[in-house]
C-alpha cells in the first residue's frame, strides 16, 4: 500500500506542472494605476525642520509622543508639540516638531507607494489576475515595499512623452481612486503583481488564447496589446528577435506606435504579446539606447510569480 500510494504521489507531482501548458488566459493591454498601502510612515524626501535639523528621505516614522504609527492618518493630535520617534536602517532617533510644522511635514511624508503599468491577463477560471512582468519597487526605498493591502484601478493615457535613444518616455495617466478599484493587489513578486480581479470582465480584443510552451516561440511576427491614447487598447506590430530560456527580445515595426510613443515606454511593462493566436508573454523592460527594442518574459514563465 505504501508503495502504491508512493508511486501516485509521484505521479502527482510529475504531472501537476503539466496542466499550465492547457491553460488559457484573457490577454488584456489596459492601463492601470496600482496602489500598496504600507505598514508604516516613510520621508519621501529631505525636510530641513525649523530646529535646523535634517528629516532624511527614507527615514521611516515609528513612533508619535511614544505611540507607534502605521499610517499618515495616525500623525495627529491636540498637543501644541509632538517627537517624532525616527528609523534609518537599525539607528533610531528622536526629534521634536511643533503641532504647526507637523501639519506642514505631512506633504513630504507617505504610507503607500502608487505607479502605473499595464494589465497582463485574466484568467477566466479563477478570476485571478496577473500584472506588470516585473517587480514594484519603492523610488524612495529602492526596494520592493512591505504592504498591508492593495489595488488596481483603471487608468486613462492624457499623454505620451516619446522615448528617444538614452532617454525612456513615459505614459502619462490619469487615476481616479475614487472610483471603484478593479481588484486586490495579493502579492508583489518578481514576475509581477498578482491578486483577485473583483468586477466584470472587461472588453477584450482577444477571447481567452491558449498560452504557449517555451519551445514553440518563434521569430519573427507578433503584436503587442497596450493603450496609449484614453482607455482604448489597440494590437500593434512587432518582431521577436531572440530567446533565452523564458526570456526574449523584440523590436517594434509598427509605424503608428513609433511615431506616437518612439518605441517601448515607461508604463508599457505589462502588456500582453500574442503570436499565431497563442498568449506568448508580457512586456518587462526597454533598451535606454534602443528605445524600439524591448524584452518580455514568457507568461507561463510569469504564471509561476517567482523564479
Amino acid at each position: 500500500m505504501i508503495k502504491k500510494w508512493s508511486l501516485l504521489v509521484a505521479m502527482l507531482l510529475i504531472l501537476s506542472p503539466m496542466q499550465v501548458f492547457g491553460k488559457s488566459l484573457i490577454p488584456m493591454g489596459h492601463s492601470i494605476g496600482v496602489q500598496l498601502q504600507m505598514p508604516y510612515v516613510i520621508v519621501a524626501q529631505d525636510v530641513l525642520l525649523e530646529s535646523s535639523e535634517w528629516l532624511k528621505k527614507g527615514e521611516r516614522v515609528l513612533k508619535l509622543n511614544g505611540e507607534t504609527i502605521s499610517q499618515l492618518e495616525d500623525l495627529s493630535g491636540q498637543d501644541e508639540s509632538f517627537t517624532l520617534t525616527l528609523e534609518n536602517g537599525k539607528q533610531q532617533r528622536e526629534i521634536s516638531v511643533s503641532a504647526h510644522e507637523l501639519v506642514h511635514l505631512k506633504p513630504f511624508l507617505r504610507s503607500e507607494t502608487d505607479g502605473v503599468g499595464t494589465l497582463t491577463y485574466i484568467d477566466p477560471e479563477t478570476m485571478e489576475y496577473g500584472a506588470l512582468g516585473h517587480q514594484i519597487v519603492d523610488s524612495t526605498m529602492k526596494l520592493p515595499p512591505k504592504f498591508s493591502e492593495g489595488a488596481i484601478y483603471e487608468a486613462s493615457i492624457s499623454q505620451v512623452k516619446k522615448s528617444t535613444p538614452g532617454q525612456p518616455g513615459y505614459k502619462i495617466s490619469i487615476v481616479d481612486k475614487s472610483q471603484t478599484p478593479l481588484g486586490t493587489v495579493n502579492s508583489n513578486d518578481v514576475y509581477g503583481i498578482f491578486g483577485n480581479w473583483e468586477q466584470s470582465l472587461h472588453d477584450s480584443l482577444h477571447p481567452p488564447l491558449e498560452i504557449i510552451h517555451a519551445n514553440q516561440l518563434k521569430k519573427g511576427k507578433a503584436q503587442i496589446l497596450t493603450a496609449i491614447d484614453g482607455e482604448e487598447v489597440n494590437l500593434f506590430d512587432i518582431k521577436i528577435d531572440k530567446q533565452t530560456d523564458n526570456t526574449f527580445t523584440f523590436h517594434v515595426v509598427d509605424e503608428r506606435l513609433i511615431d506616437k510613443t518612439g518605441g517601448i515606454v515607461q508604463g508599457m511593462s505589462g502588456s500582453p504579446i500574442i503570436q499565431d493566436n497563442q498568449f506568448v508573454g508580457a512586456v518587462t523592460h526597454m533598451f535606454i539606447e534602443e528605445p524600439t527594442k524591448g524584452a518580455g518574459i514568457l507568461v507561463i514563465e510569469m504564471l509561476k510569480k517567482s523564479p
